[in-house]
């Protein structure tokens, strides 16, 4: 799929300012132009393509997964957009590229997205604290917005507490407070000093666009990421349990943990979800090529329309110890040059990145979240260490572009961090 550019218009919150935006015409609504790297049009080498494959069957054996959708697009050698097994399930369908899924963790990079938006037409302050839009958290008076989408809160993930009734009553609709409420009890870490996971300050930087602004998340998201973007297949669904599209969808699932693993033979499906469950955290759906344009749009900071200040200009390591080309910030995980997101949701493991100056860019997305994230994190690294060796297409010239790790290091990683099958007990 090459990354096509497109001219959306967004329209602005009401009472806002328009700021610098180009217009069309006689209207006076602002307009947005994004134009993507040129890509060669055309397959990768079969030999990188063999390679890629291998590497996806090594991950979804470890994960317990039986498809996968990938996307990996290099500018100047081609690209390999496909679908990888199968539904699972007692299903023998094809994965196809043309499948809906949820995007997990990615969601925190189209909130901030809003965040950035809104603050550069003078909505809200990057700075302001969070009381002035959440309320109940007057313990949070020297936490700004800006640290939410960071994560420098210091306010912990009501993930580890609320797993289980994820996994157990997929159809329950949640509020984002009462959410966010379990990352809120736990221990905190000092504000402003580390970065620090938190699934709850994503879901309290959701609840504070919203007051800004009057309009819903999903309308945030519309207009600020997906509406400019021409992301016709992406969007934040409502609380209403459903399947991640009314069209095609890859089915998502979990495993049943017994003592000693899990049983891989019987995946239960939880395609239908209500997105409550994780809201401007990890609520979104898209589809591969959606995925692949949004994160290469993300990566130029292109929905940016002041160039102050620099979204992923201070970003903090990614955990304590972690390598100096693992860091995070502006709702990113940034990896060598690459600049993305990963993470789960119930029923899916998605990674994406991209490559701010060449657009090179890779996106894959499993249809099991036993694992959680980290099995498609280190998937996508591979990809794009694979990817990132493939030859100039003829009349193209291949850019300075390498990344601080090799393919065969997340190979190994991969099958280090599979998931303990359990056959199950017969009788």
């Amino acid at each position: 799929m090459p990354l096509l550019s497109s001219r959306r218009f967004r329209a602005a919150a009401a009472g806002v300012a328009v700021l610098g935006l180009a217009l069309t015409g006689c209207t006076s609504e602002p307009s947005f132009s994004y134009e993507p790297p040129a890509q060669v049009d055309g397959a990768l080498p079969d030999d990188t393509v063999a390679a890629m494959q291998d590497a996806v069957t090594n991950a979804l054996t470890a994960a317990g997964a039986s498809g996968a959708v990938v996307g990996v697009w290099v500018p100047w050698s081609g690209s390999w957009v496909s679908g990888v097994g199968t539904q699972g399930g007692g299903s023998d369908a094809e994965i196809t590229t043309d499948m809906a899924f949820r995007v997990g963790d990615v969601t925190r990079l189209m909130t901030c997205d809003v965040l950035y938006g809104l603050a550069d037409e003078g909505v809200v302050e990057l700075d302001a604290a969070v009381p002035d839009y959440v309320s109940g958290v007057p313990d949070l008076a020297d936490v700004t917005l800006l640290d939410l989408c960071n994560g420098t809160s210091g306010v912990g993930s009501s993930e580890t507490v609320a797993k289980s009734a994820w996994l157990n009553t997929p159809e329950r609709v949640w509020a984002p407070l009462e959410l966010a409420s379990y990352g809120l009890g736990a221990a905190r870490t000092p504000a402003h000093s580390e970065y620090r996971d938190s699934d709850a300050g994503f879901l309290m930087l959701g609840l504070a666009l919203e007051r800004a602004s009057g309009l819903t998340a999903s309308e945030l998201i519309s207009q600020y990421v997906t509406q400019p973007l021409g992301l016709s297949s992406t969007s934040l669904p409502g609380g209403t349990p459903a399947a991640p599209s009314t069209g095609p969808v890859m089915n998502g699932h979990h495993l049943p943990a017994v003592e000693g693993g899990y049983t891989c033979a019987a995946p239960v499906d939880i395609t239908t979800l209500s997105a409550s469950s994780g809201f401007t955290d990890s609520g979104v759906v898209s589809t591969i090529g959606d995925l692949g344009r949004y994160v290469q749009a993300e990566a130029a900071q292109a929905l940016r329309t002041t160039e102050e200040p620099n979204r992923f200009g201070e970003p903090l390591p990614a955990y304590q110890s972690a390598p100096s080309w693992q860091q995070a910030t502006g709702g990113a995980s940034l990896v060598g040059s690459l600049v993305g997101q990963y993470g789960w949701t119930p029923g899916y493991a998605t990674a994406a990145y991209s490559d701010p100056a060449t657009g090179f860019t890779v996106a894959v997305s499993l249809n099991d979240s036993t694992a959680g994230g980290t099995i498609a994190a280190f998937l996508a690294w591979e990809l794009a260490a694979i990817a990132s060796k493939a030859p100039a297409a003829s009349g193209q010239t291949a850019p300075e572009f390498g990344l601080p790790f090799t393919a065969e290091q997340w190979h190994q990683a991969i099958s280090d961090a599979a998931l303990a099958c359990v056959a199950p007990v017969e009788g």
